[in-house]
């Protein structure tokens, strides 16, 4: 009994326990934010559909389209500080 006490409060169960009330994936949040995220669903139901990636060729190359384009937009802080040496 007191085994079983002691693993429930051990640090690794914590540290699950903590896991579980933020996401895994915090990245994952900000793609409902983005312009592609049209293409980005669709390329994910394409492979629940067909479970074949080869299938689903188009719907990658929409969203990495989708993707440069979003990029190209809105330049990384990093990439603004090294042009800014630059000039």
């Amino acid at each position: 009994m007191a085994a079983a006490h002691a693993a429930a409060a051990s640090p690794t169960h914590r540290a699950s326990v903590q896991a579980t009330s933020t996401p895994l994936y915090p990245s994952a949040a900000r793609i409902a934010d983005s312009s592609c995220f049209p293409q980005y669903t669709a390329s994910l139901k394409c492979l629940e559909t067909s479970q074949d990636k080869s299938k689903c060729q188009q719907q990658f190359d929409d969203y990495k389209e989708c993707k440069k384009k979003e990029v190209s937009l809105f330049p990384s802080p990093k990439s603004q500080l090294l042009s800014s040496l630059f000039v």
